[in-house]
Order: C-alpha cells, then sequence, then structure tokens
C-alpha cells in the first residue's frame, strides 16, 4: 500500500478472540501500523469517502491507497444502501452474513448479522446462521439466498442455474438475484482483506 510512511511495523496483541459467531460488538485489530489521524490528508479523507471512519483502525489502514479505499468503498454503499429496487436491505445483510459464515470472519459477520436481525425483525434465524452454520433451515427464501451465497463462496463455480433457480422459485425477481450475488461476492473480497491484514476481538462479555 502507498501512503506518507516508508516503513511497515508488525504488530502483536492479546486481547482474546471471539470463541464463537456473534451478533455481539466484535473488535479488530490490524496487523500493520494504520495511519494516525493526525496524518489524514485531504487525499485521504476523499479515499474514506466518510469522514467519520478516520475514527476506525481498519479504515485508516486502507487509507494508505486512498483511491482504492475510495472505490472499494463506493461499491459497498451501493450494494447495500442503495435499497430503492431489488432486495430488502436484511436479505442483503443475509448474504453478507452468510458467506462471512462460510469463510470465518467472525467480525464480518457479526457486523451484518446485526443489520440482517435489525431490519428483518428475525433474531432468531440469523442466530440460527450464526449458531448451525449455512445448512441451518431458514424458511425456503432465506434458505436459497444462504444456499446461493455459500456456493459463490465456496468457489465462483461452485454456483450456477439451479440456484438462480431455487431463488426465483422463492420469489426473487432478477435485480434481487443480483443483489444477492452482489452482496455475497463483495464479502468474498471483504472477508480475505479483513483476515489478511488483521484479526477479531472477543466481544464484551454478555453481548448476544
Amino acid at each position: 500500500m502507498t501512503g506518507t510512511t516508508t516503513e511497515s511495523v508488525v504488530l502483536t496483541h492479546d486481547a482474546p478472540h471471539p470463541h464463537a459467531f456473534t451478533r455481539g460488538e466484535v473488535g479488530w485489530l490490524p496487523w500493520l501500523e494504520p495511519l494516525a489521524e493526525s496524518e489524514l490528508t485531504e487525499r485521504h479523507y476523499d479515499g474514506l469517502v466518510d469522514r467519520q471512519r478516520a475514527s476506525s483502525d481498519y479504515f485508516r489502514l486502507l487509507a494508505r491507497d486512498p483511491e482504492i479505499l475510495r472505490a472499494r468503498t463506493l461499491v459497498d454503499k451501493d450494494i447495500f444502501y442503495n435499497t430503492a429496487e431489488g432486495l430488502p436491505r436484511a436479505e442483503r445483510e443475509l448474504a453478507a452474513a452468510a458467506a462471512s459464515r462460510v469463510n470465518g470472519c467472525v467480525f464480518c459477520a457479526s457486523v451484518h448479522a446485526r443489520f440482517a436481525a435489525h431490519y428483518s425483525k428475525r433474531p432468531d434465524l440469523v442466530d440460527q446462521l450464526l449458531d448451525q452454520g449455512v445448512s441451518a433451515e431458514l424458511g425456503e427464501r432465506w434458505d436459497a439466498i444462504v444456499a446461493a451465497a455459500a456456493a459463490l463462496t465456496a468457489t465462483p463455480l461452485a454456483f450456477d442455474a439451479s440456484h438462480v433457480a431455487r431463488l426465483r422459485a422463492a420469489g426473487l425477481d432478477e435485480l434481487e438475484v443480483a443483489d444477492v450475488v452482489h452482496g455475497a461476492a463483495f464479502f468474498n473480497w471483504a472477508n480475505r482483506l479483513m483476515l489478511s491484514v488483521g484479526r477479531p476481538v472477543a466481544p464484551v462479555e454478555g453481548s448476544p
């Protein structure tokens, strides 16, 4: 990554790892030194898109390459926030949570499980996905979304016409099917990035 410093400092951490998938507030610590907030320039803030993201170690680390971060963030926002058409927000988040569950990214799974539970008002089903994995029985519509996301996560070639047919049979139209693919595909990439540059921290005791 490019930025204002020329040396990379490898960090070590003693904070406890999460013991299970959870909707609790999982933390995250980087393996490489993020930029300090005092080092951020308008170029970095432009890459962050949302200035408040400067408080996040993860985004300040990615801000070492601000143009790439900006492109990544705009894609993320369009997939998950542009809900005028296509899937409701809850099911976009469900696809992301399912991909993260398969990939073992406890941090991303926690974030998107919380969103899926909030927007769907079905935390019980979301918790089944976290506890049992992608084989959990959540009702046919959600099962079709999770199965499609899981197949795409395993390898793109595992996702095929049978998954599209199942999604359509469950009531999804063409734009909604595309949203399942976009949500799962984006988090296949995002999980791998987050798992490569840092690690999760266990939530405060008593979180879901």
